[in-house]
């Protein structure tokens, strides 16, 4: 997903600045975001701007809108007497995660049986054979590292045509599931079954079948809830 693209279409250009310090913002934070979701900048750490303005080469204005773009984001976080740092993620919050993404996925994918043209579900059809093959050639490993899953996802919450949903599934927590995939093992069980799940909810929307393509979504996610709390149950 383009960072910048996203920004600009949900609170347009800013008009009190240059164009160029508009795009220096955003292109920092696309870095920024990266380094945070792969654990270049690890979770807890503490944000510099003085160190992150001389390794991006940036002045202290570009650097100060990236951050506080990350912090609506929810990539960063500002403790009192301590200052901004990345977030760290502890199983509540994971689990709080997971029950607003089952709820408002499951809208999403309601929504995208009711709009989605045979030209967007061939397109899903063909990422769906290039995952089957991906998952063969690697057994499953990168399935989500290589961000399959999420593009299935992301491409029926774009099919939904609700700007307020897209906006609350494609920022703060499109970032904030792929950072915790990318950093957990946890994120690479059940690739083959889940992408069967994936296969059995776009034939509900290719059926035209909200109803059906809605609980199939919010009970993929669940089954992905389920682990992360057993996993907890186990540590």
């Amino acid at each position: 997903m383009n960072i910048a693209r996203e920004f600009e279409l949900a609170n347009g250009p800013s008009k009190t600045k240059p164009a160029t310090e508009n795009t220096k913002s955003l292109t920092l934070t696309e870095s920024l975001v990266e380094d945070i979701v792969s654990g270049a900048i690890a979770p807890g750490s503490k944000i510099s701007e003085p160190e992150l303005a001389k390794r991006f080469n940036v002045s202290r204005g570009p650097l100060r809108e990236a951050i506080m773009r990350l912090e609506g984001l929810g990539l960063i976080e500002r403790i009192p007497h301590v200052g901004a740092r990345v977030i760290t993620f502890s199983p509540e919050k994971l689990i709080e995660l997971y029950s607003v993404r089952e709820a408002l996925e499951g809208m999403a994918a309601r929504l995208a049986a009711r709009h989605m043209t045979p030209q967007d579900i061939a397109g899903l059809e063909q990422l769906l054979n290039a995952h089957s093959h991906h998952i063969e050639e690697v057994e499953g490993a990168s399935y989500f590292h290589q961000h399959g899953d999420f593009d299935f996802h992301y491409r029926i919450i774009k099919s939904s045509r609700n700007r307020h949903l897209i906006n609350l599934l494609c920022n703060e927590l499109y970032h904030l599931l792929r950072m915790y995939r990318y950093q957990s093992p946890r994120a690479q069980s059940r690739p083959k079954e889940a992408l069967t799940e994936h296969r059995h909810i776009l034939q509900a929307i290719a059926n035209r079948d909200e109803e059906l393509a809605e609980m199939l979504m919010r009970r993929h996610i669940s089954g992905s809830r389920l682990l992360i709390e057993q996993q907890i149950l186990t540590d």
